[in-house]
């Protein structure tokens, strides 16, 4: 029973991603008047959820602007 839980240990420290790959930003710049509500990252890029309903795609190398979705409000 130890070996396979040493086994268990060994295959999830392999297999998972190395999240290190692309540190995160000391700072990233928003848009004027952005309130930014939550956060997250991707392989190569990061999010920036907003208080007015947008998400924020920036490069997470360059840090520029991907791409903005407007996020239709719940009701």
């Amino acid at each position: 029973m130890l070996a396979g839980l040493v086994v268990l240990i060994v295959l999830f420290v392999t297999r998972l991603p190395d999240v290190r790959q692309v540190p995160l930003p000391d700072a990233l710049t928003l848009p004027d008047g952005t309130v930014p509500t939550a956060f997250t990252r991707g392989p190569d890029w990061l999010a920036v959820v907003t208080e007015d309903n947008r998400i924020l795609i920036y490069d997470a190398r360059s840090l520029v602007l991907r791409q903005t979705i407007r996020v239709a409000p719940g009701g």
